[in-house]
């Protein structure tokens, strides 16, 4: 098996890479919940300048009287943001669809927009629109197939499938500021291509991957420089076991879409822990995993269907049940997933926008000041010529969630403390992203032996009392840890009333985190968060 990667490697938070990377050995059949090996084995000393320092597991805390709790996005009130509408959305009336089939959104700094790549009728287009507020969209009439907002032309016998778009800010050659990479159904079989775009418009020529399944998708991990391949795959004859993941990373987009199946390895599956649709029963299955840095970690959005099988919707004329559930890596390939719920749940009522069949962009999410905006591809199952149809009345969605707003460490009755492990920091200005309006939040350092520093004690700190995603602690004629940093040290919070979500020490007074941000934003010049509360 090539391997890129041989040697070591130490990752930005203290994380080593075992020799062997990308890991093998995991069995695609079985049930078991996969490991994640840096909670059980984490750095001793664990290096925080990169990004917020979110709660979404163990990773960062020693010891907490403090209960975590995940969150869940809401949904936008004026949903969906788009629907079907124009001749090549709605399909002949047959399947309307105008929704990211996983395709994409981004913020673009350099047009100030946001732009949607979207499945365009059923097995049909690739399209584009773009908006100023991420909420109005408007369809631009392309110059690819006219009269439409195709970004490519029609190919006889060519019926695309999952597609994936991705903004990639640290491109060389300007000509691949955009990548995709889109699966066809054609008369000759079916198979993937890769493409890259100035624009995201006008697409270059396709470039045929490896083998892979339909609804196979890719990101790019920044913390490695890789981009990474999210390769649907099937193990054996057995229908339990043929909607898995595998995986495969390379320096080069292009380049490593040249892949042979010994070039990837078994990632990720469904497991126990999946619960079955209370009413079908069926083994759930991995059908896709999107994935984003956001901050210190990579966010992916697990796409678990629970059934009914296919030839069941098809003959009942609804779609199938998809929902999307939340995931955090820490090393890029093994996810923690404590939370079992949906992050983004169907409906599962008739005649909704979303009743079922739930799909994440590629991009997973955008920052929006306080807020994460999520982009959903929905299925109501609605069709004008057959009544109902499992591929069906696709529009699209928006949740929204507070920034860093997966989990928080709340407080017990009467208030409990959270005590990091060693960390080590290069800047000066501690930040909270916290919810104390009804309580407070004071902090205090401590030294390698666990003793509280004078002048940073509890007692010195002044108490947060506000709800804001980026609050500065200072303590009583100290506002900065300058004289701390590189050295190790631990963190004590001491939390009465209220949500604890994040922490960071930034280089600036402003709060910029130097941590990513997902798809982007309003305000962001690039990938990375530079600009704080500026």
């Amino acid at each position: 098996m090539n391997r890129e990667n041989a040697a070591p490697d130490t990752l930005y938070n203290g994380i080593k890479l075992p020799e062997i990377w990308p890991p093998t050995g995991i069995d695609g059949t079985s049930r078991e919940p996969l490991p994640v090996p840096y909670l059980q084995n984490p750095p001793a000393v664990i290096p925080i300048q990169v990004g917020r320092q979110l709660f979404v597991d163990d990773f960062l805390i020693e010891q907490s009287t403090l209960h975590r709790t995940f969150h869940k996005p809401r949904w936008h009130e004026g949903n969906p943001v788009l629907k079907p509408e124009t001749g090549l959305e709605m399909n002949s009336g047959v399947c309307p669809v105008a929704c990211p089939f996983n395709d994409g959104v981004f913020y673009d700094p350099k047009d100030q927009l946001f732009k949607m790549w979207y499945h365009a009728g059923w097995f049909d287009g690739i399209a584009y629109a773009e908006s100023k507020d991420g909420i109005r969209w408007e369809r631009k009439l392309l110059d690819i197939e006219p009269g439409t907002n195709r970004v490519l032309a029609t190919r006889p016998g060519f019926r695309r499938d999952g597609v994936g778009v991705w903004l990639d800010h640290d491109a060389q050659d300007p000509n691949e500021r955009f990548k995709m990479f889109a699966y066809f159904r054609t008369p000759d079989g079916e198979f993937g291509e890769v493409y890259t775009s100035p624009d995201g418009i006008h697409w270059g020529e396709p470039v045929r991957t490896g083998p892979c399944g339909d609804n196979t998708t890719f990101f790019y991990n920044p913390f490695r420089q890789k981009w990474v391949y999210s390769i649907r795959t099937g193990l054996g004859s057995d229908r339990s076991y043929f909607r898995i993941r595998s995986y495969r990373e390379h320096d080069d987009f292009v380049q490593g879409a040249d892949w042979s199946d010994e070039d990837t390895v078994v990632w990720s599956r469904a497991d126990d822990l999946d619960p079955p649709h209370p009413e079908h029963q069926c083994p759930t299955q991995l059908y896709n995993i999107d994935a984003v840095a956001y901050e210190s970690v990579i966010l992916g959005l697990f796409q678990i269907h629970q059934g009914p099988p296919n030839h069941v919707c098809e003959e009942a004329g609804f779609p199938k049940i998809t929902e999307l559930m939340i995931g955090f890596s820490r090393d890029g390939f093994h996810f923690d997933r404590s939370d079992r719920t949906p992050f983004l749940a169907c409906s599962q009522q008739e005649g909704t926008w979303n009743r079922a069949y739930l799909h994440s962009a590629g991009g997973s999410c955008l920052v929006v000041g306080d807020e994460l905006y999520f982009y959903v591809g929905g299925f109501s199952g609605i069709s004008p010529q057959r009544g109902g149809d499992l591929y069906a009345g696709a529009s699209t969605g928006l949740a929204v969630l507070r920034r860093d707003g997966f989990a928080s460490m709340d407080a017990p009755q009467g208030g409990g403390e959270l005590m990091t492990r060693l960390i080590r920091f290069d800047g000066s200005y501690l930040f909270v992203n916290a919810n104390t309006k009804d309580g407070e939040l004071r902090v205090e350092l401590l030294d390698e032996s666990g003793h509280a520093v004078d002048g940073y004690t509890m007692e010195d700190c002044i108490p947060v009392r506000a709800d804001q995603t980026l609050a500065q602690v200072q303590w009583v004629g100290r506002n900065d840890l300058s004289d701390w940093v590189g050295k190790p040290v631990k963190l004590r919070f001491l939390l009465t009333e209220g949500e604890l979500y994040s922490f960071w020490v930034s280089p600036d007074a402003f709060g910029a985190s130097r941590g990513f941000v997902a798809a982007g934003g309003p305000g962001f010049t690039g990938p990375i968060d530079t600009v704080g509360s500026k």
